[in-house]
Order: structure tokens, then sequence, then C-alpha cells
């Protein structure tokens, strides 16, 4: 099944939690190869595996491979997997500020917030709601490749200012796939195929009304949302994603 392991196919962590230990309760959770290349022979094999592999050409200007990013992307947001276990989206994907056209980057960012889920009124009388949102970052390199800066931030320990608790290879997606786990209730998946590098990240939180009790968080028996159950669906959609963003 699209998004599932398939047989003979293993998780690889890179970094982390053992997978097959699955999530630790409560929801939130508290090296690399060095190829040693010699003579030309190894040389040019490796340019090999870059040209044909990966797409590079001899100007050294990486294959797009058919992706198109351009302002109106964000409608490859369609996220069916998603959206049959979260629920229906409240807005049509919105588009962020910070996107790029220029000739040798085209980005677009884009988000999208799922209904609320209200939780039963606990015994002061509180009641806390669950929420999830996605955002899709979509870079197309026209100019270099960007798989060393993808390898490089796809390892990191630690993204705008939170730890990275779990880095697992993703088989069959793409290039490269990563899925990072980060302990600020983020599920990240990211992608590089050719000139495009593709992020989907789930956002999962609680909250109230109520800004005194919010101070304090959630009650004891109230978990954090368990982001990697929903692992199968946002790497399914990230498939729809990639294919949405050659269609376009």
């Amino acid at each position: 099944m699209v998004g599932e392991d398939g047989p003979g196919s293993s998780r690889d962590v890179v970094s982390g939690f053992d997978p097959e230990q699955g999530a630790a309760g409560g929801g939130r959770r508290r090296s690399g190869a060095v190829w040693a290349v010699a003579g030309a022979l190894v040389a040019s094999a490796v340019w090999a595996s870059a040209v044909f592999g990966y797409g590079i050409g001899r100007d050294g200007k990486p294959d797009p491979r058919g992706y198109r990013v351009e302002s109106d992307s964000c409608t490859a947001m369609r996220l069916p997997a998603l959206t049959k276990v979260l629920g229906e989206q409240v807005s049509e994907p919105a588009t962020e500020l910070d996107g790029i056209e220029h000739p040798a980057l085209h980005r677009i960012r884009c988000t999208v917030a799922f209904q609320t889920r209200d939780t039963p009124v606990g015994e002061n009388g509180t009641r806390w709601s669950v929420e999830f949102g996605v955002s899709l970052t979509a870079e197309l390199h026209k100019e270099t490749d960007p798989r060393p800066e993808f390898e490089a931030s796809s390892t990191l320990t630690e993204i705008d200012g939170s730890v990275v608790e779990r880095v697992e290879r993703v088989p069959d997606l793409g290039d490269q796939a990563y899925l990072l786990t980060l302990e600020a209730g983020v599920l990240r998946l990211n992608v590089v195929e050719g000139g495009a590098v593709v992020r989907l990240a789930l956002t999962g939180w609680t909250f109230t009304e109520d800004d005194s009790d919010d101070e304090n968080g959630p009650p004891d028996d109230m978990a954090e949302p368990d982001l990697l159950a929903y692992r199968a669906e946002l790497i399914n959609d990230m498939r729809e994603v990639m294919k949405a963003l050659k269609a376009g």
C-alpha cells in the first residue's frame, strides 16, 4: 500500500528512538556517511551516478523532472489521506508571503488548517480543543543541485529552536526522503527529486479559550496529539502533492 512499508523494505532510522517501539505515551516525546573517492575511475562513476541517477546535466543544472512551482501551486494541497482521518479542511490552502520567483529558484509555501476537535469538559469545567495544520514548502532549483543542502538540512539536530527527536529515511520516495519528528509537535517529511525539494509538515496542538488554564497546560491525562500515528497518511499525501506539482 502506498505510504506503508512493503515486503522486504525496512524503516531506516538515522537517529532517535527504535521505530519498533512506536510513539511514547503522552504523544509528545522528550553521522552522516563519508564517501572516500580515490582515483579518476571512482570520480567518473560518481559523476555518472549524478548524471543518470539524479538527472544532473553536464552544465551542472538539475533536471526539473517535470515539476512546476508557481504562485498558484498551492492547489496541490488536496491532502485526501489526512483529510480522511483528521476531518475537513476549514478553508482553501493559504499562500504565505515568503514565495520566491527568481531565475535560479522558485519557491512557494502554503498552509491549511483542519476542523478543531473538542474534548470532553474536564472536572474544572474547562474544555480543551485539539487542532491540526499542514504546511507545504515547494522549491524548484534551476541553477544548482539542491541535494547537498537538502541532506544537511534533513539531518539537523535542531530546527528553528526545536529539537529533532528522530530522523527516518523513507524508501521509494523521490531521490531521497527523510521523515523528521520535532519535539514542538511537528512531523515533517522532506523529499528531493531532481531540482525539486518538497516539504510537508503536520502540526498538532491542544489549547483552551481559558487563558489561565492555557498557561498551565492541559491536564496530565490529556495527551498531546500523537503525530506519528499519521505517518502513512503524510507519506501518501506527499506522493499526491508531488504528482500534482508535476501535473500543474
